[in-house]
């Protein structure tokens, strides 16, 4: 039974339909799961184990009778706590935030639900999801599964947690700077950060997305043919296209991969991380593809601007608090978002701007290339109570120079694990695409799936 947690959303949607497997024992083995790990880990918040069962009843009723509602239809999945779901709340991972129960689902997880997807409940999140970390001021703290004295990474912090645990095979998290990609790459699973717009969200905003976690790219695949589907809601979202995502065969000869490995600002890549990169891009150039080396492209600048924008509007919505509440947000984000506070319009403009500068760079720097890969992060995931790698709030994004661009020029990119440290911890190499070019990064990712060397075994709590 409890091999069945482990089973990729693939093949359990095949077990279904063969009916040789059982929605309700696949649920009842992914809760088992969760029931045994959550002690430890605290990758869950609303867990709600007999709805689940509930609906996975419903789902083995749908099966046995041929009447499949979609693609994951008996599927055990979750989703991140600040993409709303019926009549829970959404606080944002903070103690400040009002618990006022959501009206509707999100449109992640309408499609899901509409699908037929089994919710087991909301993954966690650090305050207001602006750092790259477990740590929440409304959470406990959530650990890496890999090693519980380590941090998932964030903000889609539970949800790394979750997929490399066997929480269930697919989990939706969310991205502004590298959210997804970022606890992707240290829990060892795929965390797909797609264009901009191609999965419909509500509220949109500039640079941000959700997008699939799950332990395989067939399964991410498999996800984004039920989370890219239309919502109006969506005045960002890009016109629905019909896609064949699980069309994920390509040869990789002649293909022209950039290897990035300065990004121009940002911690140094540690030498275990440029080492697993540097291999795996020797795989693909084994494979025949054409590899060479990226030069820096972003700047300084670009980042100092963009912290700017992003504290102002922090610190506009934490000024808006009582004293009470704003005592409640964790020290790091609340000093944080304080320098923000006397920031002229022209400083915020000028941050504004650098929006435009990065998705300029970021584009300019692909147009000779069809991908390039990159460290997803420049260092392995760092201690469990730290706030971010360097842990200090007038530093908080050096980790994030390979992945905050992408979100700026719209480009899909997607962590995949390309080996280990010597103490165990996975490293995430990191696949850019051309903007709108989903598929072909999935397309790569399962390539290089096939490049790699073994695979370690999951981590077992």
């Amino acid at each position: 039974m409890s091999e069945l947690a482990d089973l990729s959303a693939v093949e359990m949607v095949a077990g279904y339909k063969a009916g040789t497997l059982s929605p309700v024992e696949v649920a009842e083995s992914v809760i088992d799961r969760i029931e045994r790990c959550e002690p430890q880990l605290h990758a869950m918040w609303a867990f709600e184990p007999e709805a689940a069962l509930a609906a996975a009843t419903l789902s083995e009723g749908r099966w046995r009778r041929k009447e499949e509602r979609g693609p994951i239809d008996g599927v055990p999945l979750t989703i991140k706590e600040n993409i709303a779901t019926k009549g829970l709340p959404v606080p944002l991972g903070c103690a400040a935030i009002a618990l006022n129960p959501a009206a509707k689902d999100a449109p992640p997880a309408a499609r899901s639900r509409e699908s037929g997807g089994i919710i087991l409940g909301k993954t966690t999140m650090p305050d207001l999801g602006m750092l790259s970390s477990g740590l929440s001021s409304f959470h406990e703290l959530a650990r890496n599964p890999w090693d519980l004295a380590t941090n998932p990474g964030g903000s889609s912090a539970g949800a790394g947690t979750a997929a490399a645990a066997g929480y269930g095979p697919l989990h939706i998290g969310t991205d502004i700077g590298g959210s997804i990609r970022l606890p992707a790459g240290w829990c060892g699973v795929v965390g797909l950060k797609p264009s901009f717009g191609r999965i419909p969200i509500d509220p949109p905003f500039i640079g941000r997305v959700a997008g699939p976690m799950t332990r395989t790219v067939a399964d991410a695949a498999l996800y984004m043919s039920v989370l890219s589907k239309p919502d109006r809601r969506d005045p960002m979202s890009l016109p629905y296209s019909r896609i064949d995502w699980m069309n994920l065969k390509r040869d990789v000869k002649d293909l022209r991969i950039g290897l990035w490995l300065d990004a121009g600002f940002g911690s140094a890549v540690e030498p275990e991380v440029k080492a697993a990169v540097e291999a795996a891009a020797q795989a693909f150039a084994n494979a025949g593809a054409i590899v060479e080396e990226v030069p820096s492209y972003l700047t300084r600048e670009m980042i100092d601007g963009l912290d700017h924008f992003w504290r102002v509007r922090s610190w506009g919505d934490i000024s808006k608090m009582t004293p009470d509440n704003q005592a409640k947000i964790l020290p790091y984000i609340y000093q944080w978002a304080e320098g923000g506070k006397d920031l002229n319009g022209a400083q915020v403009y000028q941050g504004f701007a650098q929006i435009e500068a990065m998705r300029n760079a970021a584009l300019a720097a692909i147009s000779s290339y069809d991908f390039i890969i990159s460290p997803t992060a420049p260092m392995p995931t760092y201690p469990a109570e730290w706030a971010s790698p360097l842990n200090d709030p007038q530093r908080p994004f050096e980790h994030i120079a390979f992945t905050v661009a992408m979100n700026m020029s719209e480009q899909p990119a997607v962590s995949v694990n390309c080996g280990y440290t010597e103490k165990g911890l996975p490293i995430g190499l990191q696949i850019i695409g051309q903007r709108f070019d989903d598929l072909g990064v999935l397309q790569l990712a399962h390539a290089y799936e096939q490049l790699r060397p073994q695979q370690r075994p999951w981590p077992k709590i």
